[in-house]
C-alpha cells in the first residue's frame, strides 16, 4: 500500500518550505538557468545553493543537465510554475484584503476621533 496522497502533498509543501528554494523556483519559472546565473540572482554561498538545488532535484521538482561546461537547471514541468503562480495570486488577494481592512479601520478611527 502506498503513501496517502495527503502525506505526499505535505512532503511536497515541506520541500517548498524554504525561501531559497522558492526564489530558485521563481527564477526557473522564467526558463532554464545556469548555476552561475542562479548564484548571482539568489546571492548565497555556492555550497548552500547546491544543497537547496539537490533537495529540489531529489524531490523531482527540478531537473539538471549539462550545456557545454555549464550545469543548467529547469523546472521538471509546467505544473511547478503553475503552483508558484497560484501561490502568488493567493498571497496577492490576501494582502489586498488586509489592505482593505486596514483602510476600513483607519476610516472608523478617524470617525471616532472626529466625534
Amino acid at each position: 500500500m502506498g503513501v496517502p496522497m495527503y502525506e505526499s502533498k505535505a512532503e511536497f509543501f515541506r520541500t517548498l518550505g524554504h525561501p531559497v528554494r522558492i526564489r530558485v523556483l521563481e527564477l526557473l519559472g522564467e526558463g532554464p538557468k545556469a548555476v552561475r546565473d542562479l548564484l548571482a540572482d539568489v546571492e548565497i554561498e555556492a555550497s548552500s545553493l547546491s544543497q537547496q538545488l539537490a533537495v529540489l532535484r531529489r524531490a523531482g521538482i527540478v531537473v539538471s543537465y549539462r550545456d557545454g561546461a555549464a550545469v543548467m537547471y529547469a523546472l521538471s514541468g509546467p505544473d511547478v510554475a503553475e503552483v508558484m503562480a497560484a501561490a502568488r495570486r493567493f498571497l496577492t488577494a490576501m494582502i489586498a484584503g488586509q489592505a482593505e481592512l486596514l483602510d476600513e479601520l483607519r476610516v472608523a478611527e478617524s470617525a471616532a476621533v472626529a466625534q
